[in-house]
């Protein structure tokens, strides 16, 4: 899907038939058609197209002079269930995936590419960002880039509060759901954190000015981007080094219980040995103590099972470390 976007009035952005100067260009999951369009009719480079249709590629910057056009490409976070994108193809409960712009001075144009439709690109193209002028096309970059770090911001908090939720059910009753999805909470975080940390490259580079011009509005709008990266890179941190502490806490609580459970079964398997041990002396054809007597033939088994219980606990009690 190609659609064309453009702001006529002042922070509205209506779309338009045909693109024209000045206007945005939102390529989604292009079909083979409409790549060939991008690349024929719109001028973009091939090797750019093929690198933003690529869900593996990195952030980065890259200008060709040649065309004289400027790559960015970065990540944006997705959570379960967003947008378009099937449920295989991620297995994770919130991941990352890559949103590619295009500058083309040459037609005033600013092209965005993905895979997938997005909130960042929804955001923007509906006017949930005040201010978007898409014939500012440097302004326009770095509001989509804060748009985005601030989504991951967002992310990250509904990440905070599921692993509260989740260890909270953990603590009355360990179960493997809880422990797949803290799992899948501490996947997501190690995908944000490099995704983020890939960015903050990115955003690096553009702040130099050297590849894509910064007017003053435009250094203080960057600023306030890597600000929301930076904020984004800790609280990715310490929410991750949080989890994995309280996921090995469990792993030590379970191994515990293990240890416990069969300190409990060891002792009934002990308990019930010693009557078996001594029936089977008397059932040998040899003459032993007490042989025939009455209180043995009646009430042999309970006595033997009440002498063995005691002399067990007697042992335990006198051992008290090992129930600690």
């Amino acid at each position: 899907m190609i659609e064309f976007l453009k702001t006529q009035t002042p922070g509205r952005v209506e779309r338009i038939e045909a693109p024209e100067p000045g206007c945005w260009v939102n390529a989604v999951a292009p079909t083979p058609e409409e790549r060939i369009w991008l690349e024929q009719e719109l001028g973009v480079l091939p090797e750019f197209v093929s690198s933003a249709l690529d869900e593996e590629e990195t952030p980065r910057l890259d200008y060709d002079e040649d065309a004289n056009q400027i790559f960015v490409i970065v990540d944006y976070p997705i959570a379960p269930g967003e947008g378009d994108i099937p449920a295989d193809a991620t297995s994770r409960m919130y991941d990352t995936m890559p949103l590619s712009m295009v500058f083309i001075p040459a037609k005033s144009l600013f092209v965005t590419m993905g895979l997938y439709d997005n909130t960042p690109i929804r955001d923007m193209a509906e006017g949930r960002v005040r201010g978007v002028d898409t014939r500012f096309r440097t302004r326009f970059l770095l509001q989509l880039l804060l748009r985005i770090s601030q989504l991951y911001l967002v992310y990250l908090r509904r990440i905070d509060r599921l692993s509260s939720a989740t260890e909270e059910k953990l603590h009355a009753s360990v179960q493997n759901e809880e422990l797949i999805q803290m799992l899948n909470l501490e996947k997501s975080l190690v995908y944000f954190s490099t995704s983020l940390k890939s960015d903050e490259v990115t955003l690096n580079k553009i702040m130099q000015g050297r590849i894509i011009p910064l007017y003053e509005d435009d250094q203080d709008l960057l600023e306030d981007v890597l600000v929301e990266i930076h904020q984004a890179i800790e609280m990715a941190n310490i929410y991750s080094n949080t989890l994995s502490g309280t996921m090995d806490a469990f792993a030590s609580i379970i191994s515990n219980n293990l240890n416990i459970v069969m300190k409990v079964l060891s002792v009934i398997t002990i308990i019930m040995a010693i009557p078996n041990i001594i029936f089977g002396f008397y059932g040998m054809n040899v003459s032993l103590p007490f042989e025939g007597a009455a209180l043995v033939d009646n009430w042999a088994f309970p006595l033997l099972l009440a002498v063995a219980c005691c002399l067990v606990a007697a042992w335990i009690f006198k051992r008290k470390g090992m129930w600690h």
